[in-house]
């Protein structure tokens, strides 16, 4: 039992470094995406504004939702293997 948690634990933490970096680049990607579009448009109000409104929506899109599963897939994973060895 203590060997899991442990595992857990560090899981945890690594899987939050993941997470972090992930969500970070995505966000980048997204803002360099957003500046290209306003370069080519030249679109109405200031690249700074656009940007921003950009990364709102941004901030409750599909993507950043399944970014989360950095943290759901793998612990869902130990769970299964834990199950399937203890208890099958």
């Amino acid at each position: 039992m203590l060997a899991l948690l442990r595992l857990l634990g560090i899981g945890f933490v690594v899987l939050t470094l993941v997470y972090a970096a992930l969500s970070l680049w995505s966000r980048r990607v997204r803002r360099r995406k957003l500046e290209a579009e306003w370069d080519e448009a030249q679109g109405p109000g200031g690249r700074a504004a656009f940007v921003e409104a950009g990364l709102e929506a941004y901030d409750h899109s599909l993507r950043r939702k399944l970014i989360l599963g950095v943290y759901v897939v793998p612990l869902c994973l130990i769970g299964l293997i834990v199950y399937l060895t203890n208890f099958h």
